[in-house]
């Protein structure tokens, strides 16, 4: 794990505030003044940082927009349990694909795939997290439920890959195939 990495993960304290400062200074100016406009100093200026600070912590100005990307996609709360995991997926996997099909959601695709997007807080262990949350509940429940591994590779990556290669604005059905899919797949 790069020190960059580990000084993201360090709760509370100045870490914390310089991240929050950072974070509000990006969001804030790419509202006045558009991505395009973004560089390093400016930023450093509006957060009351140095430019130093920020090369430090992430690297540059890509690793940055990645990482404030990730926390717009942090989840709020645990995905519901309606007692049913079709429905349980139905339910978050329709709002994944809004959030990601809209404009501010393939932007902050496209900032963590060119901020490199291999840490610990991607948006994919995000996804991953959540989903796992659902699956949990399935289990619990002593539901038949597939891996992980199966939901994130045909449900998720197909999602992913019509969403950000080929701009595709998918629909319910096509979405609601792939959960069914991967379920029967597991069905006794």
């Amino acid at each position: 794990m790069s020190s960059a990495t580990k000084e993201r993960l360090r709760p509370g304290g100045r870490s914390a505030r310089v991240q929050e400062s950072v974070h509000a200074a990006v969001r804030a100016l790419m509202a006045e003044h558009g991505r395009a406009a973004l560089t390093v100093p400016l930023i450093a200026t509006h957060a009351g940082v140095t430019p130093s600070t920020i090369y430090r912590r992430w690297g540059d100005l890509p690793e940055l927009l990645a990482d404030v990307a990730v926390e717009r996609l942090r989840p709020e709360s645990a995905p519901i349990s309606t007692g049913d995991l079709r429905t349980d997926l139905q339910l978050w996997i329709d709002q994944f694909v809004d959030e990601m099909s809209s404009g501010p959601g393939r932007t902050m695709v496209r900032d963590v795939l060119a901020g490199g997007g291999d840490g610990p807080n991607t948006c994919c262990s995000y996804t991953q997290d959540q989903l796992e949350i659902i699956l949990e509940h399935a289990a619990r429940r002593g539901d038949v439920h597939p891996a992980i591994d199966a939901v994130m590779d045909e449900i998720i990556s197909p999602i992913m890959y019509r969403i950000v290669f080929r701009g595709e604005t998918l629909r319910a059905a096509y979405v609601h195939g792939l959960i069914a899919a991967c379920l029967a797949r597991v069905a006794p």
